[in-house]
């Protein structure tokens, strides 16, 4: 089947349908929930600018979470729609705290306070799906799934799920509730889901969403060996989630598959992003650029679809 931005696909049971690719929004006005870089990543300005280029490609879906940017990417959203006229699909999440010391988790009462913030921040009567941004050991799941089980019922959400759960703890929320999608960091330098998380997806009829297609950065290319990091770069801001990659064999990998890349006429990235739209148990993924240019691999795999042969044959150079 051809895959376009305009192709939708369910979550779950919802009744919600999404599309193929959404604008990750983890780097406006900061970097992702960590309160130290809170008032950096991407100013309002450049934000915007972002989200009109992401709307004018087709992209009408856009991912956030109440502490990116400690509610600075709700809120710039929430300008956007304000001052665009426009209404994209929205994804946002909670647990992580607003600042630091902060409270955090998953309670009940956390739960709906936040979303009626998120909600607030964003200028929106409804989010089209929630998700718990991580597992939370200290509250019950039954807690929780009922709080988002709450927020359904009420109309606050269409759909809720889950993000940065391994497989047990989702079975574990799917016997306690009723999630309809999980999100979690899956590309070709991280498959680590690809063993039981996958697989009960497809078995529960549970909607996967990949983030970091491309790990941080380095399936752009933008990483040598020997070579210092780029200045602003992931690895310069926040290595920590990448250091396992500067062992073993992923230079050798990532050269092997800028080989691949460039003998169909691609990016890397272009190749890896093209790689998880060819996977049919991936409902969504969520990019996350920092300029317009950086929208491009997705035109490109879009364009060059990864067939079925080039499928496997980029898994055996990642295996």
């Amino acid at each position: 089947m051809t895959i376009t931005l305009a192709t939708r696909r369910p979550v779950g049971s919802s009744g919600l349908e999404i599309p193929p690719v959404a604008l990750g929004c983890g780097n406006f006005g900061g970097v992702g929930s960590s309160p130290e870089f809170f008032g950096q990543g991407l100013s309002d300005d450049q934000a915007l600018e972002l989200m009109d280029a992401a709307w004018d490609s087709g992209i009408t879906h856009f991912d956030t979470a109440d502490a990116y940017g400690g509610g600075r990417s709700e809120r710039v959203i929430g300008r956007w729609i304000s001052s665009r006229g426009v209404r994209p699909q929205l994804t946002t999440k909670t647990f992580n705290p607003m600042r630091a010391g902060a409270d955090h988790g998953l309670t009940p009462d956390r739960i709906a306070r936040q979303l009626d913030a998120s909600l607030e921040r964003l200028g929106v009567g409804q989010v089209d799906l929630y998700l718990a941004h991580e597992f939370d050991p200290d509250v019950p799941l039954g807690e929780s799934m009922g709080a988002f089980e709450t927020a359904a019922a009420r109309g606050a959400v269409r759909a809720y799920g889950v993000s940065n759960f391994e497989a047990a703890q989702l079975s574990a929320a799917l016997a306690a509730g009723r999630p309809q999608a999980i999100q979690n960091s899956h590309s070709l330098l991280e498959r680590q889901d690809c063993a039981d998380l996958l697989p009960l997806c497809a078995r529960r009829e549970v909607a996967y969403l990949a983030f970091s297609p491309l790990a941080g950065g380095w399936l752009t290319g933008k990483y040598r060996r020997g070579e210092p990091f780029p200045a602003g770069s992931r690895m310069t801001q926040r290595p920590g989630p990448y250091q396992a990659f500067l062992a073993g064999r992923t230079f050798d990998v990532l050269g092997l598959l800028a080989d691949m890349a460039a003998s169909r006429g691609t990016s890397m990235a272009g190749l890896a992003i093209g790689w998880l739209l060819a996977d049919a148990r991936v409902t969504q993924v969520v990019i996350g650029p920092g300029r317009p240019e950086h929208l491009a691999p997705v035109r490109e795999a879009l364009e060059h679809p990864v067939t079925g042969e080039e499928r496997a044959a980029i898994e055996r150079v990642v295996t």
